[in-house]
């Protein structure tokens, strides 16, 4: 089930401070952190060292190295356990992404030396400057840089051969070398269970006092318990029960120590309907959030846009991104209907950032895409708004070929229509003016012909929203179509 984390610094009130400016609390914790990270380290090589762990044993054996009881141990165990799985799952995407790098620039090495090769056999031909096809890859020479764009494409393939081997040796180390775990100094963290008073046998807290059990080790100098005045988390909707397992971590950044509780969050009253009643869809672009409202009839009731700043700090980014997921949950409970968007894995894509050139990477990594749909997700959930995520699988054509003129849309709106009627399962057709130029082909998903027209738009070499925005939009399918139809083989 999901788990929310409230993180607050922890507070020095001034009744509790002594001689050196700190609470006993404060006190406690950076006396006991460095035997938590000892142990935590011995922990790690353990596991690492096993094929099978046997927790019960060693818990015991903790206890017994460093005179702390069966809670403090859980919690060691389990932020080892943690720690390791963390590690291991970064080599495997580390390595994912390696080979997906390799893969893509193999890919273009074989297209550019078959494309020079096509160039190279064109002009061997002796009666070359009367073809009617033309070359693939016309010699031209540059005033600029002096030299000829063949030489500028044999001085890319070198370089790309070498990034290739340099991969290759790189993944080749990945596969065979040990995983190395960080475990970070000055943090305790402490496992809660649901069956325990509090939350939590260890560390417990009442809403406004925090009391944490002082492991045997340390009870000569602090005594048997420590606590400190907490207070509570001050949120505008607090989701944290006063029942339920309460796992609590204690950690040191810049100076000070802060205090974090991990919980299964109360259930808040849903607000929004089936999405059979109406559906809000999103669309993301670097520059702005197209949003459109779609009624239970599938017709376009109310559309907008939300624009964004680009090249923001990461504290100004976050507020921007904040105020707009806050507008879509306005959204949302004004309409009372889900927010529906696009389930979107970037990681495929970055591996080709280096092949796609400067302009789609500066698109792609300059906006916080994962950081968006972090928060969307969790104002959404706060506010009683269900957000669900569709296959993106076409929706800015169908919203470009559809949608965009009919309603006088923009993409990015035509693209929200087209996903919020993908999340309300109703079926996108392709339009019979284009089904007349496009081959038919019987007992196929609709979505071949959308991706027989997509695959028409990129082969014209036109941007697909100049394309639409003129009137005779089907001719450029019927020539498409007409040319396909002659390059077929006679049988």
């Amino acid at each position: 089930m999901t788990t929310l984390t409230y993180v607050k610094g922890l507070p020095t009130p001034a009744e509790e401070l002594n001689s050196l400016g700190m609470t006993d609390f404060e006190m406690f914790l950076s006396a006991y952190s460095p035997v938590f990270h000892k142990a935590a380290c011995e922990t790690v090589n353990h596991l690492k060292s096993v094929d099978t762990f046997e927790k019960s044993g060693w818990n015991s054996y903790l206890q017994v190295t460093y005179g702390i009881s069966k809670r403090h141990a859980n919690g060691i165990i389990s932020h080892a356990q943690g720690a390791v799985d963390a590690s291991i799952e970064h080599r495997q995407r580390h390595i994912k992404t390696l080979e997906g790098k390799l893969k893509s620039i193999n890919s273009w090495i074989t297209k550019s030396e078959k494309k020079l090769d096509d160039a190279v056999k064109f002009y061997a031909k002796k009666n070359w400057q009367k073809s009617k096809t033309g070359c693939r890859f016309p010699i031209s020479y540059s005033l600029k840089f002096r030299y000829t764009n063949w030489k500028n494409l044999r001085f890319q393939i070198h370089n790309k051969k070498r990034r290739a081997y340099q991969l290759t040796k790189q993944l080749e180390h990945l596969k065979t070398a040990p995983i190395q775990t960080v475990v970070s100094k000055s943090q305790v963290f402490v496992v809660g269970s649901r069956d325990e008073s509090f939350g939590n046998q260890a560390c417990q807290w009442d809403g406004d006092i925090l009391k944490f059990r002082v492991p045997a080790c340390l009870e000569a100098k602090f005594g048997k318990y420590v606590q400190t005045k907490l207070g509570n988390f001050e949120r505008k909707i607090n989701r944290l029960p006063k029942d339920g397992s309460k796992t609590w971590h204690f950690f040191r950044k810049d100076g000070k120590w802060n205090a974090a509780v991990q919980f299964t969050p109360a259930p808040v009253e849903r607000v929004s309907r089936h999405s059979a009643y109406g559906c809000i869809g999103i669309d993301m672009n670097p520059g702005s959030i197209g949003w459109a409202y779609v009624d239970a009839n599938g017709n376009l009731k109310a559309h907008g846009q939300i624009p964004l700043q680009m090249g923001l700090p990461s504290g100004l980014q976050d507020a921007q991104i904040v105020d707009a997921c806050l507008q879509l949950a306005t959204l949302g409970e004004t309409f009372a209907c889900p927010v529906a968007c696009e389930r979107l894995d970037f990681s495929a894509k970055k591996e080709l950032l280096c092949e796609r050139g400067r302009k789609y990477a500066r698109m792609l990594s300059g906006w916080a895409y994962s950081r968006f749909y972090e928060l969307l997700e969790s104002i959404l959930s706060n506010r009683g708004i269900y957000l669900m995520k569709v296959n993106p699988a076409y929706t800015s054509i169908i919203g470009l070929v559809k949608y965009a003129r009919q309603y006088g849309l923009a993409s990015d709106e035509a693209a929200a229509m087209a996903i919020a009627r993908r999340a309300m399962r109703l079926t996108e057709n392709i339009p019979v003016t284009i089904t007349a130029y496009l081959p038919v082909k019987d007992r196929k998903h609709v979505w071949s012909q959308w991706n027989q027209l997509n695959n028409a738009i990129k082969k014209s070499g036109m941007k697909r929203h100049n394309f639409y925005a003129v009137s005779n939009w089907g001719s450029l399918v019927k020539q498409w179509a007409e040319q396909s139809v002659q390059s077929k083989p006679k049988r």
